[in-house]
């Protein structure tokens, strides 16, 4: 799947939670190091996280504004 096809998936989800899985696709890396900056230096990452508990969650308006993606269903 191309990654246009992908953010508009994202884009067009009722989800208003991502997690690392989910957007590892998009940034081009693997899952486990989206957790790993998300818990030692979040603001490396360039767009918000949440943590909950060990859990990694991100804001789906919030990184596809990040990227710039200006479809976004609210």
């Amino acid at each position: 799947m191309a990654v246009a096809d992908y953010l508009a998936g994202l884009a067009a989800s009722d989800v208003e939670m991502l997690t690392p899985a989910d957007v590892a696709p998009v940034l081009g890396c693997h899952p486990y190091a989206i957790n790993v900056a998300a818990k030692e230096n979040p603001a490396r990452l360039g767009f918000p996280v949440c943590m909950v508990g060990n859990r990694v969650k991100i804001p789906r308006r919030a990184f596809l504004r990040w990227l710039g993606y200006e479809k976004v269903k609210t």
